[in-house]
């Protein structure tokens, strides 16, 4: 009968081996690729509203507005009559109220 217990053991301890990794695997999907996904469609969302007159500012920190958008990049205007082309995804988010009082 010791082969029939043995039979039966392994199944449940190959489940308690890996039970540790599957939980540890579950906790660092829940708490950390859930809430940067979230974070990542809230940004396209913002970009793919983005219109001409919006402030933004970009990930290499340049402060600017709208000045007209194309599909795949956008104008940016940063001073008077300086215009740059960028890439929407060099938009970092809207300009803050606070920020765009003090400019």
């Amino acid at each position: 009968m010791t082969p029939v217990l043995a039979q039966q053991a392994g199944p449940q301890n190959i489940l308690v081996q890996f039970a540790p990794i599957i939980i540890i695997g579950v906790i660092f999907y829940l708490l950390i690729f859930m809430p940067m996904r979230k974070r990542q469609k809230k940004l396209d969302l913002m970009i793919s509203a983005l219109k001409a007159g919006d402030k933004v500012i970009t990930s290499s920190g340049i402060y600017g507005v709208v000045a007209g958008v194309k599909e795949k990049t956008l104008i940016l205007k940063i001073a008077d009559q300086v215009k740059i082309e960028i890439s929407r995804n060099a938009i970092a988010g809207l300009q803050s109220p606070d920020e765009s009082q003090s400019s």
